[in-house]
């Protein structure tokens, strides 16, 4: 992007203003796009599992359903209830939407197709997701509600409570990855699986952990089976309760932008993310981010699904997942692969590569030179 804005005549500093800024505002206008289509998608999937025909009335085969659904909400009058803490009660969707999107700022899309390409971009995910709960909890409490209220300690304790096993599972990708750059962690995943497989996922030690930080991404975005924070028949609509027009619209952004979000990370963490299932030459004629997004939609597919087959957890079974089953298993799982790295050479080998590498390279560069070649033409060279 910088480079377009250098040929167009500008300096590099200019360059790269601008460049950074209209990155940010396609970034930004995709997610939402997205938002508004899986929406749609996660009805109709809805529909066809309950046997209904879900949104087919606004547009071709419904598609406009969730821009008539988005309209509605911004001609709708914002009420504030009277005893609510208007300046929090107003800040907090904002917080929710505003942090769900710079989460993005690090996720590449495929080779060189990131806003940030930082080499601790795992970390930055990790500290802006757990920022999430902030407008949770500011909306709660300052509805002045029993209800929002009751909402926002249970959304605390529940991002709180999978986040420290989310953080061990990504202890378990960074040691064998070597790297916090989201592109690098990539791009150690090629040719992984017997030399033909991109992917961690395939590997018997992380399969595992795949699985765990799956089940916590439902938790950490409150999706079916763990929506305790939006239980309708409990909570009303939880911390959404008092809230109408745009300030419940960005909820419902914030929270898919979120989903999407973690449908990503499994894709980036486990699944190889824009390259192609299997290492083979052909495969990567086709542009990594079609295998981004096909991987990405896969997921949340799932999460639908999920959401239509699960029954509702009660709230002690969340808990007792969370802190009693999901935080030793990772704990063991992080003594183990870093026992059998080490037993094997793994960080040695990691050593050598990075004395032989320039100082100056990116971490994405020093695992792979060049992304379209596979592991074995590679290996060759």
């Amino acid at each position: 992007m910088t480079d377009f804005f250098q040929s167009l005549g500008l300096s590099y500093e200019w360059a790269w203003t601008v460049g950074t800024f209209a990155a940010i505002l396609i970034i930004s206008l995709l997610v939402m796009f997205s938002v508004a289509m899986v929406i749609f998608v996660d009805r109709k999937v809805l529909g066809a599992i309950m046997l209904r025909k879900g949104p087919n009335v606004v547009g071709p085969f419904g598609l406009m359903q969730s821009f008539a659904d988005g309209l509605k909400v911004f001609l709708q009058e914002t009420i504030i209830p009277s005893a609510a803490n208007k300046g929090i009660f107003l800040l907090a969707p904002i917080v929710t939407f505003t942090v769900a999107l710079a989460a993005w700022a690090v996720v590449p899309f495929d080779a060189g197709w990131v806003v940030a390409d930082i080499n601790v971009g795992l970390l930055y995910i990790l500290a802006i997701s757990s920022m999430g709960v902030y407008g949770v909890v500011m909306s709660g409490w300052a509805s002045n509600s029993k209800y929002p209220f009751f909402s926002a300690m249970r959304a605390a304790a529940q991002m709180i409570s999978y986040e420290v096993s989310i953080g061990f599972i990504l202890v378990c990708v960074v040691l064998f990855a070597g790297t916090f750059n989201m592109s690098g962690i990539v791009m150690a995943q090629q040719g992984f699986g017997l030399g033909i497989i991109n992917g961690f996922v395939v590997h018997p030690l992380l399969f595992p952990m795949w699985v765990v930080f799956f089940i916590s991404a439902l938790a950490e975005t409150a999706r079916a089976p763990f929506d305790l924070t939006e239980a309708e028949s409990e909570l009303v609509a939880g911390y959404q309760t008092e809230y109408s027009s745009m300030a419940f619209a960005l909820f419902w952004l914030g929270e898919y932008a979120n989903i999407l979000l973690m449908c990503s990370l499994n894709t980036l963490l486990f699944w190889g993310g824009w390259l192609p299932p299997i290492d083979w030459a052909p495969l990567y004629a086709i542009p990594g981010i079609f295998w981004f997004l096909i991987k990405t939609f896969a997921f949340f597919f799932m999460f639908s699904w999920i959401w239509a087959t699960v029954p509702r957890y009660r709230y002690d079974q969340l808990m007792r997942l969370g802190w009693k089953i999901f935080l030793p298993m990772s704990l063991i799982f992080v003594a183990l692969i870093s026992g059998y790295l080490m037993a094997t050479g793994h960080f040695e080998r990691n050593a050598i590569l990075s004395e032989e590498a320039p100082a100056a390279v990116a971490p994405a560069e020093l695992v792979n030179n060049n992304p379209a070649q596979p592991a074995a033409v590679r290996g060759q060279s």
